[in-house]
């Protein structure tokens, strides 16, 4: 088993080698504004897991999605003799919908902020529906006097 720091610089390493593959030896129109935002290995640093984003719609992450498939080969060969292991791991890429589900969260969360604001001010306005104090009577004013 490995250790988990240096499986976290290995990962690290990883993200960095496969940035610049991408950045210098991809070449596919289909490629998008990609931004790797994480990479999980496995103990034995056989298989390497990349989280990617992309700027744009579905349509976008499909064809960086495949973009990035098409490549997997080359961005493994580059990554594999940067790291000198005795074996390459293998790229996944995965995209991550994290951000979406982020300004979705956002979204809802401001809706509710605007639902309990007009909450407040309906309570604000509100009265009671008969005498404030049902139980006071007026021979307790009585007594106190």
């Amino acid at each position: 088993m490995s250790d988990s720091a240096k499986a976290r610089k290995m990962a690290e390493r990883v993200k960095e080698l496969t940035v610049t593959a991408i950045r210098n030896h991809v070449k596919d129109p289909r490629l998008g504004m990609v931004t790797i935002t994480d990479v999980r290995l496995t103990p034995d640093f056989r298989e390497a897991t990349l989280y990617f984003t992309v700027f744009g719609d579905d349509e976008e992450h499909a064809a960086s999605q495949a973009a990035l498939d098409s490549a997997r080969g080359l961005l493994r060969t580059n990554v594999g003799r940067a790291l000198g292991l005795r074996h390459s791991p293998s790229l996944t890429f995965v995209a991550d919908r994290l951000p979406q589900q982020v300004n979705q969260i956002d979204d809802l969360l401001e809706r509710a902020a605007d639902e309990d604001a007009k909450t407040h001010q309906l309570a604000a306005r509100a009265r009671y529906a008969g005498d404030p104090n049902p139980y006071k009577s007026e021979s307790d004013e009585a007594v106190r006097d």
